[in-house]
């Protein structure tokens, strides 16, 4: 299945040249690894203590954009400038996790959404996320297959971020749309594991 994962070469070009000068300037990978999980978390907790305000939510699409392009950035500085670790192998997949989570449970802070739609949403994402991270464990690679991968949901959550704060999008919705994430999420896991298996037969 195809994911959004798949255009990263492409945008990663685009910030070669941006990702010179903050290693010129001594910016390292686990720097912006951290800030970009800081600033999730922050934002995570803003939207939790004012959901009422649902204007506030236009900050997660900006934000998912920019996360996305830190997140390219910290990989690029890891790898083409020589400082790849395994503290930053750490950092990379459990800030993504945590920053994951702190942005999206706001969604279960909105009137008339599930709560526990967000959470499954939020604990599939999770376990999708290390199914994909066990591929080196069983001699495969770090699996990045979709649907519904980490790109494909800050996509999706992006989207309805814009939709509560324009208020295009009532409880009721959101609900049926978090469904969708849920099934394509369970269809996610079920893709890793499977070309996981078969990566190393």
């Amino acid at each position: 299945m195809p994911s959004i994962y798949q255009l990263k070469p492409r945008f990663q070009a685009l910030l070669r040249p941006s990702v010179q000068r903050l290693h010129e300037r001594g910016v390292t990978a686990n720097q912006v690894t951290l800030a970009a999980a800081v600033v999730s978390v922050l934002l995570g907790v803003l939207l939790a203590m004012l959901p009422a305000h649902t204007g506030l939510f236009i900050l997660v699409p900006i934000w998912m954009l920019l996360r996305m392009a830190l997140n390219a950035v910290d990989g690029m500085l890891a790898r083409e400038f020589a400082q790849q670790s395994v503290l930053g192998g750490y950092l990379n997949e459990l800030c993504d996790v945590i920053a994951d989570a702190a942005l999206y449970l706001p969604f279960a802070m909105l009137a008339g959404v599930s709560p526990t739609l967000v959470v499954l949403v939020v604990v599939l994402a999770i376990v999708s996320e290390y199914a994909g991270v066990m591929g080196p464990l069983v001699g495969a690679s770090r699996r990045y297959d979709g649907p519904m991968g980490k790109s494909d949901r800050a996509f999706a959550f992006g989207l309805l971020g814009t939709g509560v704060a324009l208020n295009l999008l009532p409880g009721a919705w959101i609900d049926g749309l978090l469904l969708v994430i849920l099934a394509l999420s369970l269809y996610t896991l079920y893709n890793r594991v499977r070309h996981g298996l078969a990566e190393t037969r």
